[in-house]
């Protein structure tokens, strides 16, 4: 899982090192790498394995092939998606369109999520962690543990 956050600064050649924890765990899935996309709800990236856009490949063509929206999704994702490889220091060169969407300068941070990541610029993922902990404190009645089996939590 991508877990933790880590801030790390673009070099003078516009790389950036991704998180070893990160890294370790798209090369255990057989990646040397990953794709990123703009988020579309914040000024971030959204960043997946190999396997995960593939799945929302799916589940986009699974869309009626004549609908508007299946074109929207596929526009919006698949086409601005990037495929990012590690270099031999285990940095990725993010484009300008990308870092111009999460309105990323000098410094980048890496936000795990569990099977994806974001990647934000660290003062704007401030604001936006303050937000969400406010909403997660209203909606938290919302998360509920499935038991499995009589006893288990």
């Amino acid at each position: 899982m991508f877990l933790s956050s880590y801030d790390n600064r673009i070099d003078k050649k516009g790389r950036v090192s991704v998180p070893a924890t990160f890294r370790s765990h798209l090369n255990s899935m057989g990646y040397n790498g990953f794709i990123t996309y703009p988020s579309f709800n914040h000024s971030a990236l959204e960043a997946c394995s190999q396997d995960r856009i593939e799945k929302l490949s799916n589940t986009i063509d699974s869309l009626n092939p004549f609908e508007e929206k299946r074109d929207y999704f596929a526009t919006s994702v698949l086409s601005e998606s990037e495929n990012l490889q590690f270099d031999t220091e285990g940095r990725v060169s993010i484009s300008d369109k990308l870092l111009q969407h999460a309105k990323i300068k000098n410094s980048v941070l890496f936000v795990g999520l569990g099977k994806t990541f974001q990647i934000w610029d660290p003062k704007n993922f401030e604001k936006f962690k303050i937000f969400a902990r406010k909403k997660a404190f209203q909606n938290r009645s919302n998360l509920k543990w499935e038991n499995k089996q009589k006893g288990e939590m």
